[in-house]
């Protein structure tokens, strides 16, 4: 009707990397659908790509990692303020991105109010959490998944869902060469090197940078013309003093393209790597409480991504007790030699992940499923 106000999509993310993958999907919608209004919870990336940010993520991730959110005061009043906003009127969609525990609260909230929503990076319901799997089909319009797997998974439940690609592979079109990589970083072309990515949060990094020190140094009593290098992710910072290695803040493919193999804390990296090419081990260490909670909740045999998608151990695994920083560097050894058996394995599985993670594409994919939703 003519003169009738265009209702905005209000997108929600939780984390660094929500905001990042929401950025990319509104910079598509400002060309597929100029008009509509975007608002949400998010960071720079949300911002620089035309969305109205209404709280920033930052509020929120300085908190870190919560599932739990009902005693939590800010997210609480964050909640009561969605709601309100639903409730006005102005809302048309709701974009979800990943944060599940504070996530599928928003949803709830939507359905009660009327409002479509749109959950892209879904809740990893295949490792844990598989209680969630109800209230996300009676909770959920439409589901943009991006791992290969989860697709099926979800429409066994009733969840209309759809594998969109993993947005990585956007990220990743134009990567430099392992020399012109080195060559940005001021690394030696000839001589091999060994990237350390230690974790995106500052508890990870707590805990892991001495063991992941402790293994480069190890690699190099053994190998002393490797080089080390250390990928910082944006949300954190690393004091130099504390590390003995250069260290690059957010630019991890430049630093795995650069590398001839990497010490990688498990997680979304390790698929970074996999599309890189770049052969890795994986460490990770928790609190023991965390760890022994994990241990019953936790229902697949591998924690890196890579692994989970490969359904094997492309990446060896270092979990807890079984990271020490000498067995992780005889691990490592091997995948620095070019022509190793083991190098060349590493390469071949990585290869077969990049291909299960879909073709590029996923952000525009959910920018034209948001269009079909707002149409609808």
């Amino acid at each position: 009707m003519k003169g009738q106000r265009v209702r905005e999509v209000l997108f929600v993310v939780g984390e660094a990397s929500g905001d990042l993958h929401a950025g990319k999907v509104a910079e598509v919608l400002r060309q597929v659908a100029p008009a509509v209004p975007l608002v949400g919870v998010g960071g720079g990336h949300m911002r620089r790509a035309g969305v109205e940010i209404i709280e920033d993520v930052e509020r929120l991730a300085v908190m870190g990692f919560v599932e739990v959110l009902q005693h939590i005061p800010r997210h609480w009043a964050l909640l009561r303020r969605l709601r309100a906003r639903m409730a006005s009127g102005r809302v048309g969609l709701v974009v979800l991105l990943d944060y599940p525990g504070f996530n599928l609260k928003v949803a709830e909230a939507a359905r009660a109010a009327g409002i479509p929503v749109l959950y892209y990076i879904t809740p990893q319901v295949w490792a844990w959490g598989a209680n969630r799997l109800p209230k996300i089909a009676r909770l959920v319009t439409k589901a943009a998944s991006i791992l290969p797997f989860e697709e099926a998974l979800l429409q066994q439940h009733g969840v209309d869902a759809t594998f969109v690609g993993h947005p990585l592979l956007d990220r990743a079109q134009a990567l430099p060469s392992m020399r012109d990589a080195r060559a940005e970083l001021g690394l030696d072309g000839d001589r091999p090197v060994l990237a350390l990515f230690p974790g995106s949060r500052r508890a990870e990094i707590a805990r892991h940078l001495d063991l992941f020190v402790a293994a480069a140094r190890a690699v190099q009593r053994r190998r002393p013309e490797v080089q080390v290098v250390v990928g910082v992710a944006p949300t954190v910072s690393i004091n130099a003093a504390d590390c003995p290695f250069p260290l690059v803040q957010g630019a991890s493919f430049v630093v795995q393209r650069a590398a001839t193999a990497g010490l990688l804390k498990s997680g979304t990296n390790t698929l970074e790597a996999a599309v890189a090419g770049l052969p890795h081990v994986i460490g990770y260490r928790t609190s023991g409480i965390t760890y022994a909670i994990a241990k019953r909740v936790v229902k697949i045999p591998h924690i890196g991504l890579v692994n989970v998608v490969a359904e094997r151990e492309v990446s060896p695994e270092f979990v807890q007790e079984r990271f020490v920083p000498e067995r992780v560097a005889a691990a490592l050894l091997p995948l620095l030699e070019e022509e190793s058996p083991a190098r060349t394995a590493a390469l071949a599985g990585l290869a077969e992940v990049r291909a299960r993670l879909g073709t590029p594409g996923a952000s525009r994919r959910v920018a034209e499923m948001i269009a079909q939703l707002l149409a609808a």
